[in-house]
């Protein structure tokens, strides 16, 4: 059975008469990429800070490498690294600077490590911070982060102020990163950036977990898209698991399809499709977005998968 590094079950958190989270489960296990999902105001940045020592739980059960992150910090903190999505500097330092002192305080710095992805992330370390950009500034905290050797790395909306090609520089460093070990908890609003680096994901909705699972295991419970050009008209009547079914059929007889199916009716439609003779065929899984908005389409959302 897989570690869990992160261990969190029932957490509660009142601020005044704002129940910020009411009962939230999260488990992430070692050696992962946990997608943690939700929109502003779901409890993602008030989890971390409990996660992180930061602030103090009103109930429910939070570990941190087996740990109290509230009264064991400085030594779990070891074996962390954390980047906030607002990130604020010392602005009389240079980057340089602040890269040193923020590896410090994460942990062990590997050297190599640190030169290249400053040269990576195309960041100038001999700049003040005062100059820098919102992205630039982001680059410092991933960097430092990025370039020790710790076991979890907590990142709480990393890309934000990124152009779209450090955010694929990112995405590369996390695969390393992920590859040699290393256990990341990604909270991100970016379903795409989540959806190509998550082995799992948690998406949560006021306070709660209202589902949790990998991709794979979250597809089952949704829709594919199926298109498809057939040389004849497909016979669908006694096909089951299917939503939306849309045909036309030109002077040949050839026929376009779009239809919506379910994941054990993919086989049969693909099925119907291949004694049609199929000309061409698409089969879509649900996209990440479509799972999230799926978890925030009822009153309850859906339950864990």
């Amino acid at each position: 059975m897989t570690e869990q590094l992160v261990e969190i079950e029932g957490l509660r958190k009142r601020f005044g008469k704002v129940q910020a989270l009411d009962g939230l489960d999260l488990a992430v296990g070692r050696g992962e990429v946990h997608g943690f999902l939700g929109p502003n105001g779901s409890g993602k940045s008030t989890t971390i800070r409990i996660l992180l020592g930061l602030m103090r739980a009103d109930g429910g059960t939070v570990k941190l490498f087996g740990g109290d992150p509230w009264s064991d910090a400085v030594d779990l903190h070891r074996n962390l690294a954390y980047v906030p999505g607002d990130v604020t500097l010392w602005p009389g330092l240079t980057g340089g600077q602040c890269i040193d002192i923020l590896a410090r305080a994460h942990g062990r710095v590997d050297e190599r490590r640190r030169a290249e992805l400053v040269d990576r992330f195309d960041l100038d370390p001999t700049r003040r911070s005062r100059d820098y950009s919102k992205g630039n500034r982001q680059k410092v905290s991933l960097v430092a982060a990025l370039a020790t050797d710790v076991e979890l790395l907590v990142l709480d909306e990393p890309t934000a102020g990124l152009d779209p090609l450090m955010e694929a520089v990112f995405q590369q460093v996390v695969h390393e990163r992920r590859a040699e070990g290393t256990t990341l908890l990604l909270s991100s609003h970016l379903l795409g950036e989540v959806e190509a680096l998550a082995d799992r994901v948690s998406i949560i909705r006021a306070g709660r977990t209202v589902t949790t699972g990998t991709l794979t295991d979250l597809r089952r419970h949704t829709h594919s898209t199926v298109r498809a050009v057939t040389l004849r008209a497909p016979v669908l009547d006694r096909l089951q698991g299917l939503e939306d079914v849309q045909t036309t059929t030109d002077g040949d007889g050839r026929t376009d399809l779009h239809a919506s199916a379910q994941p054990d009716a993919v086989g049969a439609l693909v099925g119907a499709l291949h004694e049609a003779g199929i000309h061409t065929l698409t089969v879509t899984p649900p996209s990440l977005d479509a799972l999230f908005l799926r978890a925030y389409a009822g009153p309850d959302g859906p339950q864990e998968a």
